[in-house]
């Protein structure tokens, strides 16, 4: 079973989750999973999988993003010996490996339309040939479907089936992102940091400070649970007692790194003396918003100018934290492209 990511939380989003997952798990029926990276699709279908009445059969998971277009079918339905170049034997593919039991094809939007065709087949009427023969085969398999992408644009683009889009979508269930689960970040950090004490036999459990938890807890985290273990991880091992003060989100972040192109130079041009009513800032003619995204340019430039591009300390000379410095940075990337 998988075990990166568990399952622990007390939001009121992660219970409304888990919830509808408990109900659905016992229903016989394919279901769609959607969530962000990192949200942990794959330890939902595992715990869907051993809730369901099919948990003494096997458990199979396929990642549709991590194979080339032209082996998913092979990997999933299998071949005969001779069916191409370098078929020196049968091979079963993952859905008689599953028989029995649950499938989970992950990033189920990267399947191909004529593979689509045959899974839906196999939804309809529990059957499909092997690559290279004509030989039906039966099988039984509940499919769970996991992907970030919109299956009914794709549907509507003729890019996803939309027969098997119906077929999946018994019932669609939507994981929170970490950002909408601020309640279990604390739970979740102190459990990754125990975890990475054990591992690294250390003595005392980890403690986070009040910074480091205030720092945890207004990150964005775009990466969810596995960013947040990733960044928990590192702070217990690079923190030698056990108080953890020091958080590192960005492990590429550092004064020695490459740095960033130095701005495109803008020709100066000398202002327009201001008509009466005009701002004589030189933002005339300029909505608020447009008047205070310039200004903040400025600003970034001449803060990173200074520091010769050490995002950090252009922070600091801002009076922003690092994060909020990047955020501005990504808000105002085009004037850095």
């Amino acid at each position: 079973m998988q075990t990166a990511m568990d399952a622990l939380g007390q939001s009121e989003a992660f219970l409304d989750f888990q919830e509808s997952l408990s109900k659905v798990a016992s229903i016989d029926r394919p279901v769609l999973l959607i969530g962000e990276r990192g949200t942990g699709k794959e330890l939902a279908a595992t715990r869907m999988h051993y809730l369901s009445r099919r948990w003494q059969g096997p458990f199979s998971a396929l990642n549709c993003a991590a194979l080339a277009p032209s082996l998913i079918e092979p990997e999933l339905f299998g071949y005969e010996k001779g069916a191409f170049t370098g078929a020196a034997e049968r091979r079963l593919g993952r859905f008689e490996a599953a028989n029995g039991g649950s499938l989970l094809l992950d990033e189920i939007g990267n399947i191909p339309l004529e593979v689509q065709a045959k899974i839906l087949r196999v939804v309809e009427y529990g059957v499909f040939e092997r690559v290279g023969s004509t030989r039906p085969v039966e099988v039984d398999v509940r499919i769970i479907g996991a992907t970030n992408a919109d299956l009914r644009a794709m549907a509507a683009n003729r890019r996803f089936q939309p027969d098997l889009l119906d077929r999946l979508a018994f019932d669609v269930l939507f994981l929170p992102p970490l950002r909408a689960r601020s309640g279990d970040i604390r739970l979740l950090a102190e459990h990754f940091a125990g975890r990475m004490a054990l591992e690294l036999d250390r003595k005392e459990d980890p403690v986070f400070s009040a910074g480091a938890l205030r720092a945890l807890e207004r990150h964005a985290w775009p990466g969810n649970i596995r960013e947040l273990k990733n960044v928990v991880e590192r702070a217990v091992y690079r923190t030698a007692g056990a108080i953890i003060r020091d958080i590192v989100f960005d492990p590429f972040d550092s004064p020695y790194g490459p740095a960033p192109p130095p701005a495109k130079a803008v020709p100066e041009q000398a202002a327009p003396h201001p008509a009466p009513g005009d701002d004589a800032c030189g933002f005339a003619g300029q909505s608020y918003k447009e008047a205070v995204a310039q200004l903040e340019i400025q600003l970034l430039r001449a803060a990173l100018k200074a520091t010769r591009f050490n995002q950090r300390k252009a922070a600091k000379r801002l009076g922003l934290t690092y994060d909020q410095m990047r955020g501005q940075l990504r808000k105002h990337k085009a004037a850095f492209a």
